[in-house]
C-alpha cells in the first residue's frame, strides 16, 4: 500500500525554519525543526507503507529562497552522511 505524505517549509516569525510533514492516510501531522527530524519521522511512518511513500513538497508564501537553499542544503549533506555511513557512492 503506498502513501503520498505531504512536506511544506514553513518559516516561524523568528526566521528560523521548519517542515511541517503530514501523512494524508493515517491522519498524522509532525512539525520537523531539523532534516535529521524529517528523515527518522519519515522512514517511522514510511514503514507503515512498506516504504512505499511519495513526499510532495511545498512552501509557505513566507518562507524565503534563502530559507529553500538551506533545506535543500542540509538534506544534500544529510543523504551524503547517510550515504558514506552505509558505503554507497
Amino acid at each position: 500500500m503506498s502513501a503520498i505524505f505531504e512536506a511544506v517549509i514553513k518559516s516561524y516569525p523568528n526566521g528560523k525554519w521548519y517542515i511541517e510533514l503530514r501523512d494524508l492516510d493515517g491522519d498524522r501531522e509532525v512539525e520537523c525543526l531539523s532534516v535529521e527530524d524529517f528523515s527518522k519521522v519519515l522512514e517511522e511512518w514510511g514503514a507503515d507503507y512498506g516504504h512505499d511513500v511519495q513526499v510532495a513538497w511545498s512552501q509557505e508564501e513566507n518562507v524565503t529562497p534563502v530559507q529553500v537553499h538551506e533545506v535543500r542544503m542540509e538534506m544534500m549533506a544529510y543523504e551524503a552522511k547517510m550515504n558514506e555511513e552505509s558505503g554507497e557512492l
